[in-house]
């Protein structure tokens, strides 16, 4: 491996550090791997602004965004890997006021869960927030629906409408549904000629003959969805662009904007070249094209190759794409600040003080621990079943995630709301993997739901919306062989039951009952989601064990629902 690198695990923060000496607007937290604007008005004074981010490795993306009229703050995990739900919450912290925060996440399960887990954290602080996801790879639109599809280079086009929309002074739900949309509009397909190198593995992460190219890949590094042979720079161009516009279903006369993409190891030469194939394909089509942007905008590493992107444009749109915006990557600027500027992270919001135990205190910790004892109690068992299909950590991320729960003080029962609130930063520390921010989510939601004495409609209801959090987190649905399957029918039979009248304990029992047949039946589920779904029909055949652990918090709290 030949980089200009020094130790493979400081190259994110280094390059930070020289990102923040490069560009005076920009400054560097100082605990996270986080890059913001260096100088905001006051909390009070600030619009809404828009994060973004994910795994380095993407460059210029996502720092090179960060700057007037487009981002506030972009935030980095390790190369090709997501950022951690605490770097995104401090991202957040730092950024935004009281008219909120738009995240704009790439459709990968470890972006959308940390960043989607910070959503959640921030508005349980006050600070409103919504969650974008891109997911503009139709490469896979013969191959997965369209809401499972990569988040890849489209995604700048993105940032650029939202980051336009906020800097107008445009609320929250607006800025959100400007993105959306502009993210529904949008359609990507990618091209390499060769592999790259993640700098911790030392090795390229395939291998291509001579005459070979590998089409329809991501932006990590990975295979594309189909190998074949070099073609001329006319010929892949109108062939990425018929599988665009066979997607968005474009007729002659539309309107659009292309983004020529390269991936980190193409030449400004070649990415003109295939730039002018482009243009001459669209508008051969009959299409309007409006906007056209070449460069490498979206990489990965040193990745030969391109992506052509295409976005449809009406006038409102095409003006917030024109809006000014003074960020490194979309307006090039050569001055640089006498020294790098370091911002301290904020402190976070301290916990709200103690107050006297509530009625409910003693029976919510007795029922708490219990379904923690329950958990440690079955390790084995979950171990066994996530083995069998998946990474075999299961059992002893729950056995963490009760012991931290044992390890609460008294005080952190005294209250429903605050129970629950307390359990998910638990949970959210303790469990790794997709377990934790799926619980965390969950615990969270349902605790803004509890007020200081709920009854058992309240409690019904926040169970359904604890689901709820879990499918829009993770993108699941009943019937895709997750927790949800053991758990959306329990939370349906615990209301359905509640309003024929029935007594709480009675309700609780059919929860169970639905609970337990929800995850008997995931057996027979082909896997859609996590890493089941790389097994395929091998999974078939042994239950789903974020289920069967779901059945068995469900049936310990049984005791205690009167």
């Amino acid at each position: 491996m030949k980089k200009l690198i020094n130790n493979p695990r400081r190259v994110v923060r280094e390059m930070l550090e020289g990102l923040a000496d490069l560009n005076p607007a920009q400054a560097l937290l100082e605990a996270e791997d986080v890059i913001l604007l260096a100088d905001l008005p006051p909390a009070a004074a600030r619009p809404v602004v828009v994060l973004s981010g994910g795994g380095a490795g993407h460059e210029p993306a996502h720092a090179g965004y960060v700057g007037p009229g487009m981002l506030a703050a972009a935030v980095a995990g390790d190369v090709f890997t997501s950022p951690s739900v605490d770097a995104v919450l401090s991202g957040i912290r730092a950024v935004a006021g009281p008219a909120g925060a738009l995240l704009v996440v790439k459709n990968y399960t470890g972006d959308r869960l940390n960043f989607g887990l910070a959503a959640e954290l921030a508005a349980a602080e006050g600070i409103p927030a919504e969650v974008v996801v891109v997911a503009d790879d139709v490469a896979l639109r013969d191959t997965v629906e369209p809401a499972r599809r990569r988040g890849i280079a489209g995604t700048v086009l993105v940032h650029k409408v939202a980051g336009a929309a906020a800097a107008a002074g445009k609320p929250l739900a607006e800025v959100a549904r400007l993105a959306r949309e502009a993210a529904g509009a949008l359609g990507t397909m990618g091209v390499a000629l060769g592999a790259c190198t993640v700098p911790a593995a030392g090795t390229p992460g395939f291998e291509l003959a001579p005459g070979e190219i590998e089409l329809g890949l991501g932006i990590h590094g990975e295979q594309g969805v189909a190998r074949g042979a070099v073609q001329e720079a006319d010929s892949l161009a109108a062939l990425l662009l018929r599988t665009i516009a066979a997607d968005l279903d474009l007729k002659p006369g539309t309107r659009v904007v292309l983004l020529v993409n390269g991936l980190g190891g193409t030449p400004p030469m070649e990415l003109a070249i295939v730039a002018r194939a482009a243009l001459d394909w669209l508008r051969g089509q009959g299409l309007v094209v409006e906007r056209a942007w070449t460069g490498s905008f979206l990489t990965a590493l040193e990745m030969p190759g391109c992506s052509l992107s295409l976005m449809v444009v009406d006038d409102a749109r095409l003006a917030l794409l024109d809006a000014p915006a003074e960020a490194p990557a979309w307006v090039a600027g050569s001055r640089i600040a006498p020294q790098r500027r370091v911002i301290a992270a904020p402190v976070p919001r301290q916990a709200p003080p103690a107050m006297a135990a509530g009625p409910l205190a003693g029976v919510l910790r007795e029922a708490i621990l219990a379904a923690a004892g329950a958990l440690e109690q079955n390790e084995a068992e979950l171990t066994r079943l996530d083995s069998q299909a998946g990474d075999g950590d299961l059992g002893i991320s729950m056995a963490r995630g009760a012991a931290a729960i044992r390890a609460l003080p008294p005080v952190s029962f005294a209250h429903p709301e605050e129970a629950l609130r307390q359990l998910g930063e638990c949970l959210r520390r303790a469990i790794g993997g997709s377990s934790g921010p799926f619980y965390a989510t969950a615990l969270l939601r349902a605790a803004r739901r509890l007020g200081p004495a709920p009854g058992a409609a309240d409690w019904a209801e926040a169970f359904s919306q604890a689901v709820q959090a879990i499918g829009e987190l993770g993108g699941a649905r009943p019937g895709d062989r997750t927790m949800l399957d053991a758990l959306h029918p329990a939370a349906e039979a615990f209301q359905a039951t509640l309003a024929r009248g029935e007594p709480a304990a009675t309700a609780w029992s059919a929860a169970v009952r639905a609970a337990e047949a929800g995850a008997e039946a995931t057996a027979a589920m082909r896997p859609r989601l996590g890493r089941a779904s790389y097994l395929g029909d091998r999974a078939i055949g042994v239950p789903d064990a974020g289920a069967a652990a779901a059945v068995i918090w469900l049936r310990a709290l049984s005791p205690f629902v009167r």
